[in-house]
């Protein structure tokens, strides 16, 4: 059995895999290696993987390396991976993306494709047919496109994150509701054309928490996997050992 743990900018998701299958997953607001006895005491554990986009990870891989007697890995920019990664600057890259491309490129296999993440921040990433990760972008999430507007002016407030507004604003709540609702679903609408312009048929794979909203209202079709960064370090993990025990 396998353990997964994605700590994000603002959740941490511990999973567990059988031979490739999802079993469970628990989301943690404030997650540290105190959580993790509760998960060696009900499954044999033999492997792990630990990504992390911001905090540490040590103390995490020390206790599941030294106190439960398990293989455990972090992914960074040496591992071993299925897919050529074709970026300026790998060691920047960030460890949700990487893990999410390697997900899509299992379940589409010789695919052009697209994986759009849109949480923290909204990222977009490019994997070709021929397995050679190419780069992508990254813009503001939802929630931070509210903050930016009232931090960085005198008058606008912050109302409130919501999912449903109509397209004229009848009032200054209204009006940055539509702004920031309207323009990220013609954003994303436009990137996903201007990616397709570029590399011709591509499968479109969505993620994120704002996945639920976007996944209705935009023009173009998407496959909506919501564990697929997940189910990507899940894949790496065996990956890695697979490499590792042919050596």
């Amino acid at each position: 059995m396998n353990l997964v743990i994605d700590m994000g900018n603002t959740l941490t998701k511990v999973a567990l895999f059988e031979r490739g299958s999802l079993l469970d997953v628990h989301r943690y607001d404030d997650f540290s290696e105190e959580d993790l006895p509760y998960y060696f005491r009900k499954h044999p554990i033999k492997m792990a993987i630990i990504s992390s986009v911001g905090s540490s990870p040590e103390r995490i891989l020390q206790y599941i390396s030294e106190s439960q007697n398990c293989q455990a890995i972090i992914l960074d920019h040496h591992l071993p991976l299925p897919f050529k990664v074709m970026y300026d600057t790998p060691e920047t890259l960030g460890k949700d993306r990487l893990a999410g491309v390697a997900g899509a490129f299992y379940e589409f296999p010789e695919e052009n494709i697209l994986l759009i993440d849109a949480g923290t921040c909204i990222t977009y990433d490019i994997l070709t047919a021929d397995g050679v990760y190419h780069g992508g972008a990254i813009s503001p999430g939802l929630r931070m496109r509210y903050r930016a507007m009232n931090t960085f002016t005198k008058n606008l407030p912050f109302p409130g994150q919501q999912y449903e507004t109509p397209l004229t604003g009848k009032n200054t709540n209204g009006s940055l509701h539509s702004g920031v609702l309207h323009g990220t679903v013609n954003e994303l609408d436009g990137m996903i054309d201007e990616y397709r312009n570029e590399y011709g048929s591509l499968k479109v794979v969505f993620t994120g928490g704002d996945l639920n909203y976007f996944d209705k209202k935009l023009k173009n079709n998407i496959f909506a996997r919501p564990n697929i960064v997940i189910t990507g370090l899940n894949k790496i993990l065996d990956y890695y050992f697979e490499k590792k025990s042919s050596t």
